[in-house]
């Protein structure tokens, strides 16, 4: 991964709601606990960015059995809701008709965990495209923390997922 961020998060206005919850309903297939995105506050269809948000609490599904005592965000959720932004901005944008086929998650590249996301606070991930064909993406994606109003400088989280349309 570069080691540039994808976006300087400090740039765009992270309270923003670019896309809600039911409108990435519309595009992705995931429900219930599987729902990890909390919203888009960021979208470049052009340029092939997007951010996501997802609020990381204490009370949430995972948090009282990820680590007891200690509640961590799993990496396994980083990489999936990584791979939900990518798969919104692959069917909004690059696909000219799904037919209601499903965007499934092809495979992770390039995964690094470098830091620990506890609750309180709120995760920004952002993608950027890589390469997008007529049934199969490649997005690079990186994810951040912001605490009490305030964004960490340090990357916790990137990777390359990639996904296919079934």
């Amino acid at each position: 991964m570069s080691i540039q961020p994808i976006l300087d998060l400090e740039s765009i206005d992270r309270t923003h709601v670019a896309v809600n919850r039911a409108t990435l309903d519309e595009y992705l297939a995931q429900r219930g606990t599987f729902a990890v995105l909390d919203h888009l506050a960021y979208v470049d269809a052009e340029g092939g960015i997007a951010v996501g948000v997802k609020a990381i609490r204490s009370e949430d599904w995972w948090a009282e059995d990820h680590i007891p005592g200690r509640p961590m965000f799993p990496g396994a959720l980083m990489i999936e809701t990584a791979a939900q932004i990518a798969s919104f901005d692959y069917s909004k944008h690059r696909v000219e008709e799904s037919d209601g086929r499903f965007v499934g998650f092809g495979g992770v590249d390039d995964c690094r965990f470098r830091g620990v996301v506890e609750p309180p606070c709120t995760m920004f991930l952002a993608v950027k495209l890589e390469r997008a064909g007529s049934r199969m993406f490649k997005y690079s994606a990186e994810g951040f923390v912001e605490r009490d109003g305030v964004l960490q400088p340090k990357r916790v989280f990137e990777a390359t997922v990639m996904g296919v349309l079934f």
